[in-house]
Formats: C-alpha cells, structure tokens, sequence
C-alpha cells in the first residue's frame, strides 16, 4: 500500500503547514496551505483534497482561489483558474481575426460574431466558468430573449461556433451548446417576393432625381434596371464598367461600410447592360468627371454622394429611398431590395431566359423558378411593352397603363406574349413541381433539329450559352 493511500494525500510540512497532493491538467501539485497539521485540520483537509479531486474532474477548480499564495502559481496552465465563457470569447474571435487577415473571414462576419458575442451572450455567462456551463442554462437564456426566428437562429449560430472552438482544448468533453437547435423557418416565414410595377418605377425615379439630385437618381434608377444588389452597387468602381461593350463587372461587396473582395454568394460576374441602364452610367460618368475637375472627387467609386464623397454603407441610400416613397401616397412603401426582384421578374416577365436572368442577377436557377415564377404569369400586354420601352431609353412622359401585374400559379416558363386561356389538362399541367419545369424546351422543337445537332448545344443554345 503505498504512502498516498495511507495519507489520503495529505500531509504536514514542518509544524505550521498542511501539504496537498493531486494531479492538475496532467501535471502534479503538491502546494501547501497555512494550518496547523492536527488529527482535526488534517481530516478535514482530506475532505477538501477530495473535493478538489472532484472539481479537477469537472472542470471548474480555480487553484489559484484554493491556493493563492502557492510560489508556481504563473506556470498553472491558465494561471490557476479554469477559463471562463469571456476568455474563450476573446480567444475565437482573436482566431477569427486571424482568418480575416489571411482573407478567410469576410470582415462583415467577424463583426456580426462580436456584435453577437458581445452585445447578448458575454453580459449573460461571459463571467461563467466555461467547462461549467450547461446545456439547461444555455436553452433558458436563448428561450427568454424577445428575438425573430432569424435573430435567434444567428444568435445561436455564433455561439455554437465559439462553444466549439473552446472544446477544441476538451475533446472529452461534451459541448454544452451542441444541443441546441435552430427555429425552423417556413416557407410563409421568408420574406414576400414584392416586384413594382414599372410605372411606379418610374414614378420613384422621377420623385427620387426631384428630392435628392442626379447623382441619387442615377442611383436609384440603375438599381432598378441591372438588379444588382445594395451591397454590390454600392462597391462598384470606375474599372468595373466596360463602355465599349456596355459590360460590367460584379466581383466584390460593402456591408455594414466593410469592403469585401467577394459578393455574397462568392461568384464574381459579368453583367450585360440594358440600353436604359448603359445609359445612367453615362450620365454618372459625365458627373463624375465634371466633380473631378472641380476638385470634390478623390477616389474611384463609381456611385458617390452629391458633395463627390464615398458612399460607405447603405443607410445613405436607404433614409433618402424611404423619405421619397413616405411622400407618394399613390406608391405602397416597399423596401429598396425590391428593386432587384422588380429587375428579375420584369425579365422573367419578357420572355428572357430563366437562366440568362439568374446568371445577370447571381441567382440560382432553382431561386428563379421558386421565387420568381409566379410573376412570369398573368402580365397583359401593355405591361410588357411598357417594360420593354422603360429597358430600351427612359420616358419623356409617364404613360399610366395597367397596374400592377396579377399573381399567378407558380408557372416558371417566360411568358413573351398576352396569357391565354388553358385547357384543363394544361392548367393540370401546370401544378406539377418545378423541378419538372425547369427549361422551357419544346420536345418536338428538339426532335426536329437532333440530326444536325446534339441536344446538349441546342439546350445551350436556347438558355443563352456559346460553347
């Protein structure tokens, strides 16, 4: 039997002092403490060494609050005391850091995870031994928070990564926020695909240029006919667009005033030009250039304020955008996003390709059908010219015609003329799932070139490939 289990692992040094020992992160301690080593102090000494021995299991000995004045106390991993949620914190966003200086991390990510960490979980169990936290206490704090389906499901995202990021150091452990599971959103729960109509496009235009002046005009109208995203307009440069081809190049972001050398989806693209939307950039330009000579202009943004300076983040164009239309009572106030899915279904509704639009916008093609397909159908015909003639110049006059266009049935097939009416077996047709739909192809078309061609290049052909 040896010495430790006679001792129960402790014993007296010299006459004033009661000595420890166990084991600690792999390592043994032997630290001492003051008192006198009689039969009493000794027994309960045991008993304390026991529930250190139980707390070293558990993860949540703080040695230096056992033993504050050991002489190693620096060379305890942690210096003593096990880490708390505040500490694993700072540690995984000093990694995300790390990974955002090596272009790994956007910078609009590594922001959003401290905004998250910081402003809701640290004030909660930041101060919390983090090998101490449980599941329970995880659940009740996210279930109390007032949050939208979205916002808890970030929230908890975050923190999942961080909790696994810290257990990284416990791989015996088991992560307290592995458990916990996101709201599921629904269909009825994502937002509502709200095109304009293109003669309160031209309305918004119109009131846009009159309030705010050219250059937020030309803004706001060649949001309204490239689809472009507020966050890829916003950084675009002089370089970007190639006149002589009437091209240009989507291949970076600003989100939240951090420039990202990536657009969301990651897929950098080259954008054709509608005549309406090549001419906007004409007249951007020309004001550019008329800023520059006059000094005002000391960069290369192809969209600036109308002082010449850089616009840095969305709010600019958003608070401009949102007093205009709080002053149209004959225009329903929409959210300036709406102008990408105007640009889609507008489109959609001509007769483009499905696939064409969804590599203009950066769409998937599964997105175009899903989401967009129920404006594709029900557009009259003056609706379809007036979009036709808004995309080739802009108006000298607004023409009312029709209204708004009529939601449909899901139909993902461009519509290029007025709708007819359908037999029941085409309107039978029509419900079957989209995936079942998703080129436009006529069979018999197919069937009667075959001998010249393979199907694979006249599909391409049709959906606006070369090969």
């Amino acid at each position: 039997m040896g010495r430790k289990a006679l001792t129960g692992g402790v014993t007296a040094s010299g006459r004033r002092r009661i000595r420890f020992d166990f084991m600690f992160e792999g390592r043994r301690y032997r630290p001492s403490l003051l008192r006198a080593p009689t039969e009493t102090n000794l027994r309960r000494a045991r008993e304390q060494r026991a529930g250190i021995k139980e707390r070293v299991a558990a993860g949540t000995l703080s040695f230096a609050d056992e033993f504050p004045d050991f002489r190693d106390l620096n060379g305890v991993p942690g210096a003593g005391s096990p880490s708390t949620c505040g500490q694993v914190f700072d540690a995984f966003l000093a990694h995300c850091e790390s990974r955002m200086a090596k272009n790994d991390m956007a910078p609009i990510t590594h922001a959003s995870y401290r905004r998250v960490l910081n402003t809701f979980w640290r004030p909660r169990i930041g101060a919390a031994r983090f090998l101490s936290v449980r599941y329970s206490m995880l659940v009740k704090i996210a279930d109390a928070a007032p949050w939208s389906r979205k916002t808890y499901n970030n929230a908890i995202s975050v923190l999942r990564r961080a909790f696994k990021f810290g257990y990284r150091d416990h791989p015996e452990r088991h992560d307290a926020a592995v458990g916990l599971k996101s709201a599921r959103i629904r269909k009825k729960d994502r937002p509502v695909i709200d095109p304009f109509s293109i003669q309160d496009a031209e309305k918004i235009i119109a009131a846009i240029r009159q309030d705010w002046g050219e250059a937020q005009g030309n803004y706001g109208e060649f949001r309204f006919f490239t689809g472009l995203r507020p966050s890829e307009q916003v950084a675009l440069v002089v370089a970007d667009f190639d006149a002589s081809r009437g091209m240009l190049a989507v291949n970076k972001a600003r989100v939240a005033g951090i420039d990202k050398n990536s657009t969301k989806t990651g897929d950098d693209r080259r954008i054709d030009l509608c005549p309406r939307a090549l001419q906007v950039l004409q007249r951007q330009v020309a004001l550019r250039e008329s800023l520059e000579r006059a000094g005002k202009i000391d960069h290369d943004q192809l969209f600036f304020k109308a002082t010449g300076e850089p616009i840095r983040n969305l709010q600019h164009a958003h608070a401009r955008w949102r007093r205009t239309l709080a002053r149209m009572a004959d225009v329903r106030y929409r959210k300036p996003y709406c102008t990408r899915h105007s640009s889609v279904s507008w489109n959609l509704m001509i007769g483009r390709s499905a696939l064409w639009v969804a590599k203009q916008h950066g769409h998937s093609i599964a997105t175009m059908l899903r989401v967009y397909a129920a404006w594709t159908e029900g557009a009259i015909e003056t609706d379809l010219a007036a979009i036709e003639r808004a995309m080739t110049s802009a108006p000298h006059t607004l023409t009312p015609v029709a209204a708004r266009v009529t939601c449909a049935p899901a139909n993902p097939r461009a519509v290029s003329g007025p709708s007819r009416s359908r037999s029941p077996r085409g309107r039978e047709r029509d419900r079957r799932p989209d995936r079942d739909l998703a080129l436009d192809l006529s069979l018999a078309d197919m069937c009667s070139q075959l001998s010249t061609r393979t199907g694979r290049s006249l599909m391409a052909e049709r959906e606006g490939f070369i090969f």
